[in-house]
């Protein structure tokens, strides 16, 4: 078994509060057999296609309900839709590219300042390390027996201190990849508001249907993320796709009366 199946059976167990299904994800046994020490690299992305789909989903449905409001053409609804879906897709692969990058820049820059503190002032940053241990519930003598363990390997003493005088923990997310998730789950999901509009410039669609079915793609979709989002939050299913669906509904409800009220006016 895996370390990641492992962890998967153990937060089932924990939802369910089943004691017994617990104890048989934390057998000596079990625990030996998980050699893995991570999940599947692609676990670690997981976070950018849902929050990335799911914002493309709702700015992409406040653009079509806005226009739909304003009861413009589709080639109205079209133009503004897609230009949305591309430019906030990539401003959000950029933001997700920079954010990644600067974290890891971040990290990077306080462990070699970690590395050469503890290569020129090891007392000192020994002395650190105790009170770390101690304002976390140690004993004096329980805190310097822990020390000397982790500093007698330079390496291991400087994880020591990012993760417990830092609260730093490394992240193998590769900052590219972490943008080219994003944008990509961003054109999917936010393209779903849009489907009937493009099918429009091949087939026939009722003028009063295309919006109708675009509520209703847009749902689904909004849902389906909502529900997916589960596999970050480790929380119910049904109620994060309804919760979802109820906010993404809520802000094209706005978007929709934004739209309205200004064909009030005329403009």
């Amino acid at each position: 078994m895996s370390i990641s199946r492992r962890l998967d059976e153990a937060r089932k167990a924990f939802q369910r509060r089943d004691l017994a299904a617990s104890q048989a994800a934390h057998t000596p046994e079990v625990i030996a057999s998980t050699a893995e020490p991570h999940g599947a690299p692609s676990h670690q992305y997981i976070g950018n296609l849902i929050y990335g789909g799911l914002d493309g989903i709702v700015t992409t449905f406040a653009v079509v309900s806005g226009v739909a409001g304003a009861s413009l053409s589709s080639g109205i609804v079209l133009i503004l839709g897609l230009a949305n879906l591309l430019a906030d897709g990539l401003s959000m692969a950029v933001g997700a590219y920079l954010s990644d990058k600067s974290e890891r820049e971040y990290w990077q820059r306080e462990r070699e300042r970690e590395a050469w503190e503890i290569a020129h002032l090891p007392e000192g940053e020994r002395l650190e390390l105790v009170q770390t241990y101690k304002a976390k519930g140690y004993s004096e003598e329980e805190a310097e027996a822990i020390v000397a363990i982790e500093t007698k390997d330079p390496q291991r003493w400087v994880d020591a201190m990012m993760v417990h005088e830092l609260g730093l923990l490394p992240d193998d997310r590769k900052p590219l990849t972490s943008a080219l998730a994003t944008f990509a789950a961003f054109l999917v999901a936010g393209a779903l508001p849009l489907t009937v509009y493009l099918l429009g410039l091949w087939l026939p669609v009722p003028p009063g249907l295309a919006f109708p079915v675009s509520v209703l793609l847009s749902g689904l979709g909004l849902f389906g993320l909502g529900a997916a989002k589960v596999l970050v939050t480790e929380q119910s299913w049904l109620r994060s796709g309804l919760e979802m669906l109820a906010l993404g509904g809520a802000v094209a409800a706005v978007a929709y009366g934004v739209g309205y009220f200004l064909r009030g006016l005329g403009l």
